[in-house]
């Protein structure tokens, strides 16, 4: 099984997962995924033979919508997840994102995160109409299965990452893992 079939099947298994897949497919959004945590911690987890799953901190999902691109969309649409599924959700219209950061205009979301501070949290799930998963992975997926925590140096912020990782406590909470800067 390759490692794309293999996080697939992970994400299947994972009936919490699934019901926030199905859930914010329920919005109808443009270009969208679950991304951070949302997979990462799963292989992790999976990686390192823990029984329960690592809690999230919040659910990011991520869209892109040039034509509706105001963040007060973004809390109306938060507030409806909220009510179907109350969890920390976080969503994210990628179409203004590139204005926090001083870059571009992002073409998409794969694009928006392919400048996000780890290459291992770059990627993102979705789940199409016809219950099929799909990956977003700008960078592949083979880090993810490598025990690392790599620096993305498209992000050009060092200081970041080291932060992230000290302030997440990832290296505590999977102790395999090696950061890498890059």
């Amino acid at each position: 099984m390759n490692r794309q079939q293999q996080i697939i099947q992970w994400l299947q298994q994972d009936n919490e997962r699934m019901t926030v897949l199905r859930t914010v497919r329920r919005l109808g959004l443009n270009d969208w995924c679950l991304g951070a945590g949302f997979v990462r911690n799963l292989v992790w987890d999976r990686l390192q033979g823990y029984a329960s799953p690592t809690p999230l901190n919040d659910i990011d999902v991520i869209h892109f919508d040039p034509q509706r691109a105001e963040a007060e969309r973004d809390r109306m649409l938060e507030a409806r997840l909220q009510q179907w599924l109350p969890q920390p959700w976080s969503v994210k219209n990628q179409a203004r994102m590139h204005l926090r950061c001083g870059r571009t205009p992002y073409l998409n979301s794969e694009d928006a995160i392919s400048f996000w501070t780890e290459l291992e949290t770059a990627i993102g799930a979705r789940l199409n109409a016809d219950d099929s998963i799909q990956l977003v992975a700008p960078f592949g997926l083979e880090r993810l299965f490598d025990d690392t925590i790599t620096f993305n140096t498209k992000n050009g912020d060092i200081h970041t990452f080291d932060q992230r990782v000290a302030d997440k406590g990832w290296l505590q909470r999977w102790p395999r893992l090696r950061q890498v800067r890059g």
